[in-house]
């Protein structure tokens, strides 16, 4: 009997067939070019922006398709079962920029920036910096005030989405001496002037995930560029990541159960001895271990996601379900390459790709020991 936090209502169904049947037939044939290639095929992002896929929790009055943030999840899910890396480009959209916006934007600001995130602009959320990951408010990227605005310069790194967006939240110290309550958060159009984007990181995984370097030079923004108040980048920052670790979880769970239904039909079909590998128990045993670790997976996901709609406390649940569902990911990932045997370790099949992507669940929006630190502190 499935337990209640898993079980659907209808639109959520609907949703979730509609976004597998999409990927199925759009993603999954160009996956493996996307990941040699380290491209996103741009004929994607129209039709992710066509499902309404781009701006899941924005407004219907700005263009948006007015859900909730278990939708948003289930949407990540279902992308990730075929390619997390076109999963993290949606997430990153949804849980994390649009989620700024709407939640500390002027009306001003949300006129002119929602409308274009839920139809056709993607966004990006730049943080992170050479010395600042952890770490994540020991920014070096400064904003100095001058009479009408600020002046930013300085260089942020592990940039998701870099390579596509044309907006991005980008955050910064106006007053280093004010340590975190300095840091301010920013709304910079890609061609604003002094603003560029720089290296394009080589990675192990999410390959067709742009990760870039944005480059600030003396970029001049005025004060209705400024995101929330001066000095509350921090909390911008915290209450955007706690939510977003939500979508990491559910990026991780579509991984795992992509993994393993890849492996399921794999011993069906592989013959040794006489009969398919299915039928010995050892690659039962494997198998059935790997559902279970999905499904408290899914419950502490799930779990979490609902708390957030609803309104309650959901950061230290929040944080258990993006430390755990990127342990049972990685490991998923893992044995059921090994059930490949030596195709598993080749690119004619996808499990050697989903093991490759599997290993940044551990690393973003939060290292597994900042998790359980949190995890900790709210015992």
């Amino acid at each position: 009997m499935s337990s209640p936090l898993t079980v659907l209502n209808e639109e959520e169904q609907a949703l979730r067939e509609l976004v597998a049947k999409f990927a199925k037939a759009e993603i999954e044939p160009l996956r493996m070019t996307m990941d040699e290639e380290q491209q996103l095929n741009p004929a994607l992002l129209p039709k992710l922006f066509s499902l309404g896929l781009m701006g899941i929790e924005i407004p219907a009055e700005y263009g948006g398709s007015g859900s909730n943030f278990f939708n948003t999840i289930i949407v990540v899910e279902e992308l990730s079962k075929v390619d997390a890396a076109v999963s993290v480009l949606v997430d990153v959209q949804n849980t994390v920029v649009n989620s700024c916006i709407r939640r500390y934007g002027t009306a001003e600001q949300k006129a002119k920036y929602l409308p274009w995130l839920a139809s056709e602009k993607v966004g990006s959320y730049a943080l992170s910096e050479a010395d600042s990951g952890s770490d994540a408010f020991a920014l070096k990227c400064r904003a100095r005030p001058v009479v009408d605005g600020f002046v930013l310069n300085g260089a942020k790194l592990w940039i998701t989405n870099a390579q596509q967006a044309e907006v991005f939240i980008v955050f910064a110290t106006v007053d280093p001496k004010a340590g975190h309550k300095g840091i301010t958060a920013f709304l910079i159009d890609r061609d604003s002037p002094g603003f560029s984007i720089g290296k394009k990181e080589n990675k192990l995984g999410i390959r067709a995930s742009s990760t870039c370097e944005l480059c600030l030079d003396d970029v001049k923004l005025g004060h209705d560029q400024v995101l929330g108040n001066v000095g509350k980048g921090y909390k911008i920052a915290i209450e955007t990541l706690n939510e977003g670790r939500i979508g990491i979880a559910a990026q991780m769970l579509g991984l795992a159960e992509g993994a393993m239904a890849a492996a399921l039909a794999y011993s069906k079909e592989r013959q040794q001895f006489g009969q398919p590998i299915f039928n010995f128990q050892a690659v039962q045993f494997l198998l059935a271990e790997m559902a279970s670790r999905i499904e408290a997976a899914r419950l502490l996901t799930y779990n979490a996601a609902r708390l957030k709609d609803q309104g309650l406390p959901f950061i230290k649940e929040a944080a258990m379900a993006k430390y755990f569902t990127s342990q049972v990911a990685e490991w998923v990932a893992s044995e059921s390459l090994e059930l490949f045997g030596g195709y598993g370790f080749s690119k004619d099949y996808p499990a050697e790709k989903y093991y490759r992507d599997a290993k940044i669940g551990k690393i973003y929006e939060g290292t597994s020991f900042m998790q359980l630190q949190t995890i900790a502190k709210l015992l």
